[in-house]
């Protein structure tokens, strides 16, 4: 059966026509498309008519090929964003996903809404049992795409990816069906109740479970690294800082971690240096309030402003800190930006 475009909100994914080759041409001849790519440079027009001939010959995906898709606008079918791969394997069993857009459409959620198109595809409409991707290491936007459609990081081979004579390192993402199950039936809802708790015997394996995205890992460390510093915290103004940590509740369930300093004699101002929303349970605004929470222990102990750092980068946290209140004071901490609240 010949294959249906899909609609999404604002996308159309078709099948490719002749007439794309040019924009393909156009799109993976340019530097900044091909640097994270399996092709070499120039991208031939004769390279991009041939393959689209090939995707043309194919009604659908087969088993041991690699097909495309056209994604276009909706509003305006004749405006080419860019393609979807799909390479499907194991007698239809299993599916690798790619996507390159045009950087006119780079930061809009493009990627993402055409990558979730098909993950629902393939496993719905196609019935695979397994979606999987692989992404350059230096390639952060790609990796919060497929962590935006619920595959998560599976591992990283060395030296593996050969694109002529450069080699690099190869990221790998998956999912099976249950994983996707999960991801679509995760709550997106804004909890009613949000508590810190103490971590117990009865909770602490649903705080060690807890994990972010790989990508975010850079600004928020996993929970190995979290209860490390609780045993064993470092040291902060020449005295060691005493650890004040909590679990997150969100309606009861464990959703969350966030650990900062005692207020002592050597430390009165509360340093908020671990904080970690399960990727589950991101977006739903328990981070906002779990901050207010905490915000509001640090006046209970009477003091007058808070200390965090953060890393600087795409996915950064400062803008939600700095949404805060909490404002860069000049200082630079370990490579981080040092910021300080005001508490009124």
């Amino acid at each position: 059966m010949a294959f249906e475009p899909i609609r999404t909100e604002r996308l159309i994914l078709r099948p490719s026509r002749l007439g794309d080759a040019d924009a393909a041409y156009q799109r993976r001849n340019l530097p900044e498309v091909a640097r994270y790519q399996d092709w070499e440079l120039p991208y031939t027009r004769e390279r991009a008519e041939k393959r689209m001939a090939e995707v043309i010959a194919m009604d659908g995906p087969v088993d041991g090929m690699g097909w495309s898709l056209t994604v276009v606008d909706a509003a305006a079918p004749d405006r080419i964003l860019g393609d979807v791969y799909i390479g499907i394997s194991w007698g239809g069993r299993s599916a690798l996903i790619g996507y390159t857009l045009h950087p006119d459409y780079w930061g809009r959620g493009y990627a993402t809404e055409s990558a979730q198109a098909i993950v629902r595809y393939l496993f719905t409409d196609f019935g695979v049992r397994r979606v999987e991707s692989s992404l350059h290491p230096d390639n952060p936007p790609s990796a919060r795409v497929l962590e935006a459609c619920g595959l998560m990081f599976e591992g990283r081979s060395r030296q593996s990816f050969w694109v002529g004579d450069v080699c690099s390192d190869d990221v790998q993402y998956g999912m099976i069906r249950s994983d996707w199950e999960a991801w679509c039936a995760r709550p997106r809802h804004r909890p009613d109740r949000v508590e810190l708790v103490p971590v117990t015997a009865d909770n602490r394996h649903a705080v060690g479970d807890l994990v972010t995205h790989k990508s975010q890992e850079r600004f928020v460390s996993p929970m190995l690294g979290n209860l490390r510093e609780a045993l064993a915290p470092p040291s902060r103004n020449g005295a060691t800082l005493v650890p004040w940590y909590r679990a997150i509740e969100a309606d009861g369930e464990v959703v969350g971690f966030i650990m900062a300093s005692e207020v002592t004699e050597a430390h009165a101002t509360p340093y908020l240096w671990r904080f970690l929303i399960d990727r589950m349970h991101q977006g739903r605004g328990i981070g906002s309030a779990a901050l207010d929470r905490f915000e509001q222990w640090c006046r209970d102990q009477g003091a007058t402003e808070i200390e965090v750092s953060w890393a600087t980068g795409p996915g950064s946290p400062a803008p939600i800190y700095q949404a805060r209140g909490y404002e860069p004071s000049g200082r630079i901490e370990d490579g981080e930006i040092h910021a300080v609240k005001p508490l009124t």
